[in-house]
């Protein structure tokens, strides 16, 4: 039997016995890690979801894998974090504070919570310099506060508790669906309830007003666990509704068409990427996002050459969290709280429309 070697970097590189073969891979790395190592079988699987167990060819371990004679696998921790974030004195755009919560615009770009990579410049550390003590511990250590998130590079209205009984609270609200969240987005191509495509696609239906549902399972990619994708079975239940606002560019029959669209999301659940999958899905995803999506080109004259020039350019996905609406979960009073998209969405919507840029918004 080869032992298990820890190399510099901390990785540990383990090989597969024969008396081990076609046992879960998560069990029998487990059961393989030198003592000491803190490689339990949860932190197993929690590594291969993330991407940091690979095998002799570099691929990263499916989660249900089954383990082969022979094998190696190199496991490869994320190096120890610190205890607790620092505060950090980062402006903030707060819309709305008390002593149990506090609402802020999450500006593009800033990371929610710290992570592997990213333990400084974050929402989290910015509350902390914010909130004081009247944050600390709440929700858990590493992320004191936070409810729910959303991506780096999408902005928005996000809310955090101050207190535990806040915290527990909006985790009920948002475990529930029971509370209201309405996102804007620029996406490729501009859907439509009368695309036929669209209408024969599994799991989408057409609701008055224009709006449609698009209800699927999602899970981790099978092969790129660092992203999320639409499965026939397993995952987790999604629901999406969406509709166009506005269509850029010519239109063919019942407004299909179109080389972008400006659209509104409600969110019924908040899954992972659960937007940017969805519309990706439809095959209409967000304009400059790097992991769903990639820039089309747009048909001559579809649009003025500034428009296209600004869609082609936008780095990063077009998605804005516009409208968060709950109970508070002290008073039980009914709030509701929006932004405008920022600058530079504001700057591509309004290239679009044919307009020149509107003013920056105010910090």
């Amino acid at each position: 039997m080869t032992h298990p070697s820890t190399n510099d970097d901390g990785a540990v590189t383990l090989v597969i016995p024969e008396s081990m073969a076609g046992e879960r891979l998560d069990k029998a790395l487990a059961a393989l890690a030198p003592a000491g190592a803190g490689l339990s079988r949860s932190r197993i699987q929690a590594l291969i979801e993330a991407g940091a167990v690979r095998g002799p060819d570099g691929a990263a371990a499916a989660p249900r894998a089954r383990a082969q004679a022979g094998q190696t696998w190199r496991v490869s921790p994320p190096p120890p974090a610190p205890a607790a974030p620092a505060p950090e004195a980062i402006p903030l755009r707060v819309l709305y504070e008390d002593d149990a919560l506090i609402v802020i615009d999450k500006p593009p770009g800033m990371v929610v919570h710290p992570a592997p990579g990213a333990e400084s410049g974050t929402l989290v550390n910015a509350l902390i310099a914010h909130c004081g003590e009247s944050l600390s511990g709440v929700g858990g250590e590493r992320r004191p506060g936070i409810v729910h998130r959303i991506d780096k590079d999408t902005s928005g209205v996000l809310v955090a508790a101050k207190t535990d009984a806040a915290h527990q609270g909006l985790a009920a609200q948002f475990a529930a669906h029971d509370l209201e969240r309405s996102y804007l987005a620029v996406c490729w191509g501009a859907p439509h309830p009368g695309d036929p495509r669209l209408r024969g696609l599994p799991g989408l239906s057409v609701e008055p007003g224009g709006w449609m549902r698009l209800e699927t399972q999602i899970d981790r990619h099978r092969a790129d666990r660092k992203r999320m994708a639409v499965c026939a079975s397993g995952g987790r239940r999604a629901v999406t509704r969406f509709r166009a606002t506005e269509i850029f560019g010519p239109r063919v029959q019942e407004g299909v068409g179109g080389a972008a669209a400006l659209i509104e999301c409600r969110l019924e659940t908040g899954r992972t990427h659960q937007i940017r999958v969805h519309l990706s899905h439809c095959g209409h995803p967000l304009v400059g996002d790097p992991v769903y999506g990639r820039a089309r080109p747009v048909r001559r004259g579809a649009l003025e050459q500034a428009a296209a020039e600004a869609l082609a350019a936008f780095p990063r996905q077009a998605l804005h969290a516009a409208t968060l609406g709950f109970r508070h979960p002290i008073t039980g009073r009914e709030l509701r709280f929006s932004a405008p998209p920022p600058p530079d969405m504001a700057a591509l919507i309004a290239a679009l429309r044919g307009g020149a840029p509107g003013p920056e918004a105010e910090d």
